[in-house]
């Protein structure tokens, strides 16, 4: 599972081989969750309040290159690194 960012102990990352709709995989110590990156919404798993609030704000600030690797994903392309919360 190819890293994308990494924040506040919270990984973010995709596959390359994944199913719709587009989403993204972030982890946060024993917690796991995948989120669809077009409605931010919790599609699997669970996170504790802090940790999913830090994850939704750094997705709506990154949508666009979400959106970007999960074609390059797609394409069995090299993603792109995105920019961590600060």
């Amino acid at each position: 599972m190819p890293e994308i960012s990494r924040f506040f102990g919270i990984i973010i990352a995709m596959f390359f081989d994944e199913h719709n709709p587009p989403h993204f995989h972030a982890r946060y110590g024993e917690y796991k969750m995948e989120v669809a990156i077009e409605t931010l919404s919790v599609l699997a798993g669970k996170f504790p309040p802090r940790a999913l609030g830090l994850v939704m704000e750094w997705a709506a600030l990154h949508r666009e290159e979400l959106q970007e690797d999960w074609e390059l994903a797609r394409k069995r392309s090299e993603l792109k690194k995105i920019s961590p919360l600060e």
